[in-house]
């Protein structure tokens, strides 16, 4: 807490392997975004409900530690927004794939593709407080954008898991064949 008197602004790992009240003081003092959540409940998803905290899930880190998974689709149903990460580190989720995280978000958590791109684009882009400038394709915003195979629909992007879709990355203007 002491970071707050410098203007630093709180972000939690919370309640990844219990629960242990993580969410609830991660709201009581303003966090940006409580992380992982495998165990969250009605108690949780109600201090969230009444906060600007964003819950931001985990998927690949639950899969690689075989943890039980947030409940992405009460959240949702709830009315949370939630972001997605991959929390790419080589203790816990040693892949930054965020195609996988996608793709684990719709089969593991039940969330729908238009609701895991939103959460792994705009929402995402709130948890780390750079919405006003990315994380949609908006006049104004920066213009950072992937360009995929050809597919019938962006829904085959998490369907098709483990295989890479993405040709180019656009990020700043400078273009990056994958």
């Amino acid at each position: 807490l002491k970071g707050l008197e410098y203007g630093l602004k709180p972000r939690l790992h919370a309640n990844e392997l219990d629960y242990s009240g993580g969410i609830q003081i991660g709201v009581k003092h303003g966090a940006i975004s409580v992380d992982h959540l495998e165990f969250t409940g009605e108690a949780e998803i109600e201090a969230l409900l009444n906060s600007n905290t964003i819950p931001t899930l985990l998927p690949s880190t639950a899969f690689f530690l075989r943890l039980h998974n947030p409940p992405a689709r009460q959240m949702i149903d709830s009315g949370l927004a939630v972001a997605l990460a991959s929390d790419y580190n080589p203790g816990s989720s040693p892949s930054g794939n965020m195609n996988f995280v996608l793709s684990l978000a719709c089969i593991n958590l039940r969330m729908l593709p238009e609701e895991a791109i939103n959460a792994a684009t705009i929402n995402s882009s709130y948890a780390v407080e750079i919405n006003e400038t990315h994380g949609s394709i908006t006049k104004g915003k920066a213009g950072n954008v992937f360009i995929t195979q050809p597919m019938n629909d962006y829904t085959f992007l998490p369907y098709s898991f483990g295989t890479n879709r993405i040709e180019t990355v656009i990020i700043n203007g400078d273009i990056y064949p994958t």
